[in-house]
């Protein structure tokens, strides 16, 4: 009999699932396993949080949703990259503006979200 703990099996599978359900924009399933237990702020080995796979595949209302469970705007990958610079990178405008009405920090990361909006002219999304 298990005690209900996880694999570390399972729970490699479960993170990759939760990943791809950021990447697709499946708001209801991801908020569902939040709900379940899974830390929102759940990273991929490069350090992509579900955060910063909704908000670079442009899923504002799955970027929404991850930042009302109190997902954290500002961590960044291990290419040392926001949420906030990959949707400026990607074009992802409803999204940039979710993140900068959040309070996303404008100037962490490399880019930085002001590096990014210069280069991509894109300055004028992030006035609060």
């Amino acid at each position: 009999m298990t005690d209900g703990a996880l694999t570390p099996q399972q729970t490699s599978r479960v993170i990759a699932l939760a990943m791809d359900l950021a990447r697709d924009g499946d708001t209801a399933a991801l908020v569902d396993f939040v709900a379940h237990g899974l830390p929102v702020d759940t990273s991929d080995d490069a350090g992509n949080t579900l955060l910063m796979l909704a908000a670079y595949h442009d899923h504002p209302d799955t970027v929404r949703a991850l930042l009302q469970l109190s997902a954290n705007p500002d961590l960044r990958n291990a290419r040392d990259q926001t949420p906030l610079a990959g949707a400026l990178f990607k074009g992802a405008d409803d999204v940039v503006e979710v993140l900068v009405r959040a309070g996303a920090d404008l100037d962490v990361g490399t880019p930085t979200a002001r590096s990014a909006a210069a280069l991509f002219g894109r300055g004028h999304l992030l006035t609060r």
